[in-house]
């Protein structure tokens, strides 16, 4: 199925492939450039990071030698790193020649590519501080009218996030948003993979590749960044980071942390197919 698929892509036009974790969006993105050639663009989060090889399940060194791949490992676990980074970061890739193929679960990276992303300056800490000991009606109040319609009352995240934006700018969050730049791509002008997979299949890969990286070294991994390990900070969101931390220290058996990053995984799995089938109804389906 995968030969035929890549039959049927538009010749030299940019690739998006998406997908839930272990669904071999990875194996996919390489077969292709095999086969066709271009550079292999990381959309995963987590995978920027250059203390996550295993845990975040970044391409082999193997992998990284048979095709050219960007923006794995590229960025220092001590450093911020935002959807608004890493369009910044794949604009010096896209005026290169190659044909890109852009492979990740990130939702939120593929809707800035396609949808384009309000430039809303850095918030500083201060204004996060500051925003995380309010309530929630208190947040509410104080934002402007056309923002606020715009929001569900209970969702704390993106409430704060527009008070965030109103304190930090003077500017309503609606105003940025509004003013959003062009997209990179129109959803037209690429071929995009949405990669569909049994559910029990992929409960199956979840737990196969934990217990690959486990034999591979993953604990030896989280262990050199135990020490120092800061919630605040992106990368300790990794799923199996802080489940792996707990058993280092002492807090949990191995098998107690086995099974909660699989169940994790699953979870986020979950998710990211619900938002899949939400923001992507229009890619083609792949079933893997």
């Amino acid at each position: 199925m995968t030969a035929s698929y890549k039959n049927n892509l538009k010749n030299q036009m940019p690739v998006l492939i998406a997908g839930p974790t272990a669904s071999g969006k990875s194996k996919l993105a390489l077969s292709i450039a095999n086969k066709s050639g271009g550079v292999i663009v990381n959309a995963d989060s987590m995978q920027v990071y250059d203390c996550w090889q295993l845990l975040s399940a970044r391409p082999s060194e193997n992998d990284l030698r048979t095709a050219t791949h960007e923006l794995y490992g590229h960025v220092s676990f001590q450093n911020k790193y935002s959807t608004g980074h890493w369009l910044r970061d794949i604009k010096k890739i896209l005026i290169k020649r190659q044909r890109p193929i852009i492979v990740g679960g990130t939702g939120l990276y593929f809707s800035a590519l396609l949808n384009g992303l309000s430039e809303i300056p850095m918030i500083s800490e201060l204004t996060r501080t500051e925003a995380n000991t309010l309530p929630i009606d208190r947040l509410l109040e104080e934002l402007d009218d056309a923002t606020k319609s715009k929001l569900d009352s209970k969702n704390r995240p993106r409430i704060q996030r527009a008070w965030e934006v109103l304190k930090e700018t003077g500017t309503p969050l609606i105003e940025w948003q509004s003013s959003t730049p062009p997209p990179l791509f129109n959803l037209n002008e690429v071929n995009t993979i949405l990669i569909h997979v049994d559910k029990n299949v992929l409960e199956r890969n979840i737990t196969n590749r934990f217990d690959k990286m486990l034999k591979n070294g993953v604990l030896e991994e989280v262990n050199a960044m135990k020490n120092g390990w800061d919630v605040n900070k992106a990368y300790t969101k990794v799923i199996g980071g802080s489940q792996l931390i707990s058993y280092l220290e002492g807090a949990a058996s191995l098998e107690e942390a086995r099974e909660k990053t699989i169940i994790a995984s699953r979870q986020y799995a979950k998710k990211q197919r619900t938002w899949f089938r939400s923001n992507m109804s229009s890619w083609k389906p792949f079933l893997a």
